[in-house]
């Protein structure tokens, strides 16, 4: 029953019940509820590596120069706020396929590449999850293998998008590092025509990457069992300071003859975190194709959001289209790949040399991009999650349950503090 206040407002008497009193509460999201401890924490000492976003030498947020010069270019061009199309800004996804693919795929210059500016790398791959389990034309179009273990993401975005996740083994606990007879072992086991979607440079969160060599073969296994591969590209030039090196996966697939799915992000490689660019493509048979793709793309598109955010894409495209402004940007993002590389170099070092910290720490410099397992899940090195909570709760260090560590958090003046808390953890005495 419905009582009244004063103010003549009815409220819900306290013998009625609310329509949303049966939802229990939610789990706290794994790497944001990380950030929300950190916040919390009002220790001089506290270090938060759970997000994986950039942060220079001071932690602090880090916008590029480069984009900074295309804003002020933006600014000058006194640029209109309309609604962009469906499918985005056509100059930022022009230049995104080709930051891709290369400037001289086969499909792009044949005009075989669907694409649609979405809302960075999470919008292309619901985007492309919803595509694909609608059109996706096989009897085994509602399963995706997504590698053990991926972004935490990736299983709610394609479960919501209406596919069936299941997983293929990726990561070897006993050597940290790739499970590759078990990878293979696992494609081949799948059905014939089933999705695979694989992290195209710095996985994460291992940063264990296959060699091209590697790569090779895993396309030779997708072209075998008539897989087909879905691409998630986060951090291209981010992982070894080359957008060409990092996109070696995406354009050898291409290459031969595969008819991949794209979800590119620029929110790592251009520090455009909030501003949420990204693109998802498809690779066609003929312009005839991609054109009714494109317009099956923004039947998708229509009813999620309707169209994307306008700024962001300006300020990519003026980066990527801008001879002057685009080398200026390799050589931010290869700095930006160099430093988190030499904080690879003094962890290891520090746990190595300095601290003598038991187990082996190897791993920390063989592997890739912004993310670490440095705390792997082995016994005689291995962080348990108790310890990772006492890391938080005694030494004011902040990371995921599973020990993966953001390593743009790291620099010199806390990474000292950072390798002897590890110790004492690995220890047993926090």
């Amino acid at each position: 029953m419905l009582s009244v206040l004063r103010s003549g407002v009815p409220r819900l008497s306290a013998r009625s019940v609310s329509t949303w009193s049966h939802i229990p509460a939610g789990p706290p999201d794994p790497i944001l509820g990380v950030t929300e401890a950190f916040k919390a924490d009002t220790s001089a000492k506290k270090i938060n590596l759970g997000v994986g976003a950039y942060r220079d030498e001071n932690g602090k947020p880090y916008v590029l120069p480069s984009v900074q010069k295309a804003e002020q270019i933006l600014t000058g061009k006194k640029l209109d706020k309309e609604y962009l199309p469906i499918t985005g800004l056509a100059e930022f996804t022009r230049e995104a396929v080709k930051l891709a693919y290369g400037v001289d795929s086969v499909p792009l210059k044949e005009n075989r590449i669907a694409v649609t500016q979405s809302i960075s790398g999470t919008g292309a791959l619901r985007v492309g999850g919803a595509f694909i389990a609608r059109h996706y034309p096989h009897e085994n179009r509602k399963i995706i293998y997504i590698p053990k273990p991926s972004w935490g993401n990736h299983t709610p975005v394609f479960r919501d998008s209406g596919l069936e996740v299941r997983g293929y083994r990726y990561f070897n606990k006993a050597t940290v590092g790739l499970d590759f007879a078990g990878l293979k072992e696992d494609l081949r086991a799948a059905p014939e025509r089933s999705i695979v979607l694989l992290h195209a440079c710095a996985h994460n969160p291992t940063g264990v990457d296959p060699t091209p060599e590697q790569w090779k073969e895993i396309s030779d296994i997708v072209q075998e069992k008539q897989l087909f591969p879905f691409f998630d590209m986060a951090y291209q030039g981010f992982a070894s300071g080359s957008t060409s090196r990092d996109a070696f996966a995406v354009r050898y697939f291409v290459e031969q003859g595969h008819q991949i799915a794209l979800a590119q992000s620029f929110a790592k490689n251009m520090g455009l975190y909030g501003e949420r660019v990204g693109a998802f493509s498809l690779v066609t048979a003929d312009p005839a194709e991609r054109a009714r793709v494109d317009s099956q793309i923004k039947i998708v598109v229509r009813p999620m959001y309707s169209n994307p955010p306008l700024h962001g894409a300006h300020i990519a495209a003026t980066i990527l289209s801008n001879p002057d402004i685009y080398a200026q940007w390799e050589q931010e993002v290869k700095g930006m790949a160099e430093r988190i590389i030499s904080m690879r170099d003094k962890l290891y070092n520090a746990l190595t040399h300095d601290l003598g910290t038991p187990g082996k720490w190897d791993h920390i410099k063989s592997q890739i991009g912004m993310f670490r397992q440095v705390v792997p899940a082995i016994s005689f090195t291995g962080l348990t999650a108790d310890q990772t909570k006492a890391l938080a709760e005694k030494a004011h260090v902040y990371m995921t349950a599973d020990g993966r560590i953001s390593m743009a958090g790291l620099n010199n003046s806390n990474i000292g503090y950072f390798a002897e808390s590890v110790h004492k953890a690995v220890k047993d005495e926090l």
